[in-house]
């Protein structure tokens, strides 16, 4: 069994090739269903921001399961295999589970320490997992991925600071509106992105308001950060009527266009956090657009304040990736069954010898008595070492793996400590 990534993200395509790669959740599931299909893979988990849109398998034939990722994505984006294959990141095994988990650590993020990241990943493996396109192999990795992530918060300043592509954005506003607390804001959309956006706007005095197409969701939101309601279908007023804007929905196609926009006496200040993009503008220079790659630019200029905090991240993933795949190794059920046969081996030697002392056989009958107790021992351990064979293909392995070590663990056993699972003890 193999880990295969195939991952397109603010690294190597900017925002017109990401755009091409958005999913509703029907989409997403049909997406899987189709990755399922092939004979070669056995997992799938897709994760979808506005900066990466990753798909992550379990495989038994690394070239054949990549073939089937490509050719699935061409169908979707009309893009060519060739292109596919030249700028997506593709990576199996080790470097699949690195790269897995310098995610979940927000090192790979456009705003390396952002906080939203490992929200992302837990919904998007609770969405495979949920529906049946994951299973044991790909929860391994993600819990894995969890606690190195985890080491990297406790372990470094990376998120000493909270920010995130939302933050970002906000920063750049206030460096370019003086008297801040004066301006009008409308936030369109009501995800994680949005609430964000809210809450920051509120919290620098800006009177800020929240529309969306269901408008219980706005009032909801509205009321947790203590905003005003607009009405979503006077859309094409507010674009002529607040200052600032940020918009982060999922709409399949723009919201905010041209023939909405009329000329204005003051400056507006428009905030494009959604993937595909929300607004399409054409030869406005008086409108102040801001889009997610905007934010690498910026990112990049300040990246020297995090390289230290990167560093030391690179240093636990890296140790992660080893660690996870030593605890692989240790759950592989054939160790354990030779530890039983081995510790039976030594049993009936010992009860043999004691026998003989004892004075219960006589020394000439030592090999019949241990050819006899061999036999038994494989008689009774047969249909419970079939069983834990069967069960390692379940996906009740890992917790009988564990039980099995927990009995076996002794200064006998070949079993790195830290890779044991250990069950509680009263």
């Amino acid at each position: 069994m193999h880990y295969l990534t195939v991952s397109l993200s603010h690294k190597n395509s900017d925002i017109t090739i990401r755009e091409k790669f958005t999913y509703t959740d029907e989409e997403k599931e049909a997406c899987l269903q189709r990755l399922l299909r092939s004979p070669n893979v056995s997992e799938a988990m897709m994760l979808a921001t506005c900066n990466r849109m990753e798909l992550y398998v379990c495989c038994s034939d690394i070239e054949e399961a990549t073939k089937h990722i490509i050719k699935l994505l061409t169908f979707k984006a009309g893009l060519s295999e060739e292109f596919l294959y030249e700028t997506a990141e593709i990576v199996d095994d080790s470097s699949a589970i690195h790269h897995l988990f310098a995610v979940a650590s927000s090192i790979d993020s456009m705003v390396v320490g952002e906080t939203q990241i490992a929200g992302q990943l837990k919904d998007a493996f609770k969405f495979s997992y949920d529906r049946g396109y994951s299973a044991k192999k790909m929860s391994r990795a993600l819990s894995h991925a969890f606690k190195c992530a985890a080491k990297v918060r406790n372990l470094t300043d990376i998120s000493s600071k909270p920010v995130s592509v939302a933050s970002v954005a906000i920063k750049q506003i206030k460096e370019k509106i003086q008297n801040l607390e004066e301006k009008k804001a409308l936030v369109i959309g009501v995800g994680e992105m949005s609430e964000i956006c809210a809450k920051h706007l509120i919290s620098d005095g800006v009177k800020t308001y929240i529309t969306n197409r269901t408008k219980q969701k706005a009032e909801t939101l509205a009321k947790e950060c203590r905003a005003e309601v607009y009405e979503f279908g006077n859309l094409d007023q507010a674009v002529n009527e607040f200052d600032i804007i940020f918009t982060a929905t999922s709409a399949a196609y723009p919201i905010i266009t041209n023939d909405l926009i009329e000329d204005v006496e003051f400056e507006r200040f428009w905030f494009d956090l959604a993937i595909p993009r929300d607004i399409d503008l054409d030869g406005r220079e008086d409108i102040y657009l801001f889009v997610v790659d905007d934010i690498k630019t910026i990112v990049d200029a300040n990246k020297s304040e995090r390289e230290q905090y990167v560093r030391q991240a690179h240093g636990i993933v890296g140790r992660g990736v080893v660690e996870f795949f030593e605890w692989l190794d240790a759950l592989n059920v054939e160790p354990i069954i030779k530890e039983i046969y081995k510790k039976a081996d030594i049993s009936v030697k010992e009860e043999t010898q004691r026998a003989i002392k004892k004075g219960f056989i006589p020394k000439e009958y030592e090999q019949e008595a241990q050819k006899m107790a061999h036999q038994a021992i494989k008689r009774f351990l047969h249909d419970m070492t079939k069983k834990m064979r069967k069960a390692s293909h379940e996906a009740k392995s890992d917790t009988v793996t564990g039980a099995m070590q927990y009995i076996l663990n002794d200064e006998h056993d070949n079993i790195p400590d830290q890779y044991k699972h250990h069950l509680k003890k009263d």
